[in-house]
């Protein structure tokens, strides 16, 4: 129950946090998180899409380096080819430093 009302807190401000870096591209409609399970949707509206994205991030590891805590995402997917595409040769096994508040979150 703890870890589901975390969760809740947090997707508000990674949402807030996305939308600031992603406005260029499109809008955030949802975004879910579950941090036991390490998993992360977002779902939204990308410019020039006639219907929302979906995006998955169906694995993550947490790893705290050098005072930082880095994400890296193992496995991922989304509901268009071309994206999931993207993701995989892009974003699966990279490391991203986390913002503070969130590294306490997740």
């Amino acid at each position: 129950m703890f870890s589901a009302a975390k969760d809740r807190i947090t997707c508000m401000a990674a949402k807030a946090f996305l939308e600031a870096h992603l406005k260029n591209y499109g809008e955030i409609e949802s975004l879910t998180i579950d941090s036991e399970e390490r998993r992360l949707e977002v779902v939204g509206q990308l410019r020039g899409e006639l219907s929302p994205v979906r995006i998955t991030i169906n694995r993550y590891v947490l790893e705290q380096k050098g005072g930082a805590v880095w994400l890296t995402v193992r496995e991922s997917s989304a509901s268009r080819p071309w994206l999931a595409a993207v993701m995989r040769d892009h974003l699966e096994g990279r490391a991203f430093e986390l913002p503070a508040w969130a590294a306490a979150a997740l």
